[in-house]
């Protein structure tokens, strides 16, 4: 890459690394005094986005690729709680996403953008499947809070359960809920 295209695609990967130190601050509201980086939080809804999507009959490898990207912007705006949104006018995600990569491979540039304004428009399978990922994830990590003794996070778990809309997100939703989180020990455990 001669064009000095890969230092803009490696300042990208660089500045992708503050996902891992940076707090989902909606946590915060409900008293989580150490809430889960951004980063994890999009592992696990990458995960969830292909499980669902095996689930429902999509590519498992497309819904996790934009469960994987869906809050990349995050490392410019912030993890943004749902209550602050509606006094801010922040530029789209996929304007963010543009800027993040304005001097990456232009492979990189337009392969990215095709993932975001995907998971945006929210239209296709995947994408559809990568959103109930996001609500999903945020349920299961208010289930563990909560048995961390967070009491304030069910409204997090039951507003997260109300915008599921596939069958699939549905149950992995109420099978979590009734669970414990080491539950799944006891599947493998003699």
């Amino acid at each position: 890459m001669a064009d000095g295209t890969a230092k803009g695609t490696a300042c990208f990967l660089l500045e992708m690394g503050m996902l891992k130190r940076a707090k989902r601050s909606g946590w915060w509201i409900a008293g989580v005094k150490d809430p889960e980086t951004i980063a994890e939080h999009s592992f696990r809804v990458g995960l969830l986005g292909s499980v669902l999507a095996m689930m429902e009959g999509a590519d498992p490898a497309r819904a996790g690729l934009l469960g994987l990207w869906h809050d990349t912007q995050e490392t410019r705006i912030g993890d943004i709680p749902h209550i602050g949104r509606r006094y801010l006018k922040a530029a789209t995600n996929e304007q963010v996403t543009a800027d993040q990569l304005s001097a990456a491979h232009p492979a990189v540039r337009t392969g990215a953008q095709r993932i975001v304004e995907e998971y945006e428009e929210g239209k296709t399978l995947e994408a559809v499947c990568a959103h109930e990922a996001d609500k999903l994830e945020c349920l299961i990590q208010g289930v563990e809070y909560r048995e961390q003794g967070y009491a304030n996070v069910q409204g997090w778990i039951d507003s997260s359960a109300s915008k599921l809309k596939t069958d699939s997100a549905k149950e992995l939703a109420e099978a979590a809920q009734n669970m414990s989180s080491v539950e799944w020990q006891q599947v493998y455990l003699p």
